[in-house]
Parts: C-alpha cells; structure tokens; sequence
C-alpha cells in the first residue's frame, strides 16, 4: 500500500489533517515546506503504529 508516511511522495498527500486529527496519540503535526504546503509529520516515539493515520487518508492507495 502506497502512502504518505511511507514514501514521502508529495504527491500522496493532500495537506487535508485528516491523519492528524484522528491519531488517538496526537503525534502527527503538520509542517510547511519551502512553498507554504503543509504535510504531516508522525513523532514516531509517541506512535503506536495504529494505522488509523493511514486507513483515513484519502491518498491512501485502496482509499
């Protein structure tokens, strides 16, 4: 499965904040790049590789 978080694919990823507002440890922030995009960002010592952040994605291959 083809995402994001796995791949860092700008293209997989439309800056929507739906991975950040369901992570149930709130580890995802959203950052800005060079152009003012804003992609997520998981602090992988708070996760707890739920999948939620990836089965909510709308990207997401098999979303």
């Amino acid at each position: 499965m083809s995402n994001y978080f796995d791949t860092k694919d700008k293209a997989l990823c439309c800056g929507c904040t739906a991975c950040k507002n369901i992570c149930p440890k709130q580890c995802i922030s959203m950052e800005e790049d060079k152009d003012g995009f804003s992609y997520p960002v998981i602090d992988k010592d708070k996760c707890i590789d739920c999948g939620l952040c990836v089965k909510v994605c709308p990207f997401a291959d098999g979303n």
